[in-house]
């Protein structure tokens, strides 16, 4: 029913007319303090039609208007009062008060059913925008593949239906899933249960679907780890809603309702609500598995250019440390690898080396190097040779980086370890006897990768049983710090704190010498560091007898 009119779109401002109410479009109805009827006109009567002159205003107008009659009164204010508002039917009336000439309370009832119509749109478009901001900050505060699943299926069950399972495309054979039931409690794990046990998810989840079709499901049809345990009862609807990804699907959302919130079916968001949130959870599912895929292949790198941990080899002791040049990186231009011969006669190839520069690129180097010294590896028994074939495979236009390197064929000979050192360009080893006394290997070289010719000497070592010959990269010698903060930690001081370390297991000198540059440099930058040590253990394991 339609009681508005263009001409009169507001009830009067004061007093109350007889005359003017009974011509008035709008319903009008006079009532007296004691809450009886004592008039109406025409359109009150049409729209009210239990009252009349002489009826108590409770009995035949709607509760809200009745209360608000009686709250006018008991403030003993006079009728100068607010308008109340409330529904009639289908409709939605404004109800002002004006003061009657027979004392009473004329009711002016304006039509504003658009108006509040449009202020309900308002006010859920108002909140449903609300909750997308909510679901969006939450949803890109973690990067999370699992957490993110959980979040999507708590989220969905607290603003778009009872309970809600989050389903991701397969990993190997296994279904991740996400269930969050009625009473909020969310689980995650990884199903042996095929996509087609739910009509329409192996589509969903391959991209069949388009990604705005919400599709029912026949709740009879849904496998028992949908919603599992349930204590609100079975599931009475079920609908699946596709997510979609950046390119790929990220999963699909199945969406129940189980009766644990009476009324609140018809409260529910939209499909076009549903569409927005399947829009962001999508995104974030998709932006985290992409996160949790790149952090697999940077593990996988990862294992490759970090340097190995470092153990007995055929009777010889080998420790090793590393130290990347910034607090955030775990690679560098410096490395270590430890190559074990075929036999306990055989040689084993120990490798220090020093690439130009710092960080991933650095490390991008590093990693050719020693691919392509463990290609070369037959040739190891002639270090010239191998450096030769090293140089030239880094001599190339694309890598205009060059590397310093230590080697060392290590080989056991009865209580003896005996080494073969050669530097190319790198800083020479110190070798710990057991009288404290620390001596330089005279080795020297060119280093690789910068000349077409390089050239180097090679020194034997042999270390009798509890010395060490001590490997290190310049981020030891030449690392910054002391009282000052600019003074380098220098051959003096290394070789002082070495000569404290006579006889001393190789994992806790290497350890101690880290420990010594890493108290110099305190808090400032610094390069690289990497220290390996080779020892001649002080007597064997019991597989191989006595050494000494």
């Amino acid at each position: 029913m339609d009681t508005s009119h263009p001409l009169h779109d507001t009830p009067p401002a004061a007093g109350h007319d007889r005359g003017e109410a009974r011509t008035a479009p709008f319903p009008v109805l006079t009532v007296d303090p004691a809450g009886v009827v004592t008039s109406l006109n025409p359109a009150a009567a049409a729209l009210l039609p239990r009252a009349a002159a002489g009826t108590v205003l409770r009995g035949a107008a709607p509760a809200w208007l009745a209360k608000a009659h009686e709250r006018l009164w008991r403030a003993s204010a006079g009728p100068d009062r607010p308008a109340a508002c409330g529904p009639v039917g289908d409709l939605w009336f404004r109800a002002t008060p004006v003061l009657a000439e027979d004392g009473g309370v004329a009711w002016w009832l304006a039509d504003e059913t658009a108006r509040h119509a449009a202020e309900r749109r308002l006010a859920e478009e108002r909140r449903q925008a609300a909750v997308l901001a909510e679901v969006s900050g939450a949803l890109l505060a973690t990067l999370n593949a699992g957490r993110c699943m959980e979040l999507v299926a708590r989220l969905a069950a607290e603003h778009l239906a009872d309970a809600a399972v989050v389903v991701a495309p397969a990993l190997g054979r296994g279904l991740p899933v996400a269930v969050c039931g009625p009473d909020g409690t969310t689980t995650h794990q990884v199903l042996r249960a095929e996509p087609d046990a739910v009509p329409g998810l192996e589509e969903a989840l391959r991209g069949r679907l388009p990604s705005a079709d919400t599709v029912a499901v026949d709740p009879a049809l849904l496998p028992g780890w949908v919603l599992p345990d349930s204590p609100a009862g079975p599931v009475t609807r079920a609908s699946l809603t596709p997510l979609p990804g950046q390119g790929l699907p990220a999963g699909a959302l199945l969406l129940l309702d189980t009766g644990a919130s009476d009324g609140a079916e018809g409260t529910r968001p939209g499909p076009g609500f549903t569409r927005l949130f399947a829009i962001r959870a999508g995104a974030a599912l998709s932006a985290a598995r992409l996160n949790a895929e790149q952090a697999a292949i940077t593990a996988t790198l990862m294992r490759g250019l970090l340097p190995p941990d470092l153990t007995a080899v055929h009777g010889v002791e080998y420790a090793g440390v590393y130290r990347p040049s910034g607090a955030s990186e775990r690679v560098g231009g410096d490395f270590y690898d430890v190559h074990p011969g075929a036999g306990p006669d055989d040689e084993t190839l120990v490798v220090l080396g020093d690439v130009c520069g710092k960080g991933l690129e650095a490390a991008v180097l590093t990693g050719k190097i020693r691919n392509t010294l463990q290609a070369l590896l037959p040739l190891a028994d002639d270090h010239q040779r191998l450096l030769g074939l090293l140089n030239g495979a880094l001599l190339t236009p694309a890598n205009p980086r060059f590397a310093t390197l230590a080697l060392a064929s290590v080989v056991r000979d009865g209580p003896l370890v005996r080494l073969r050192v050669t530097s190319a360009g790198h800083q020479p080893p110190v070798v710990v006897r057991r009288s404290g006394e620390v001596e330089e290997v005279p080795t020297q070289g060119t280093l690789v990768g910068a000349f077409r010719r390089i050239g180097s000497t090679t020194v034997e070592v042999v270390l009798e049983p509890g010395e060490t010959c001590v490997f290190f990269t310049d981020g030891v010698t030449e690392a910054r710090g002391g009282p000052m903060g600019d003074e380098m930690f220098g051959q003096r001081r290394l070789e002082a704190g070495l000569s404290r370390c006579a006889g001393m297991p190789v994992h806790a000198l290497v350890d101690h010498v880290h420990m010594l540059a890493a108290e110099w440099i305190g808090g400032n930058d610094h390069d690289d560091i990497a220290v390996v040590a080779v020892g001649a253990p002080f007597r064997g394991t019991p597989e191989e007898g006595p050494v000494a």
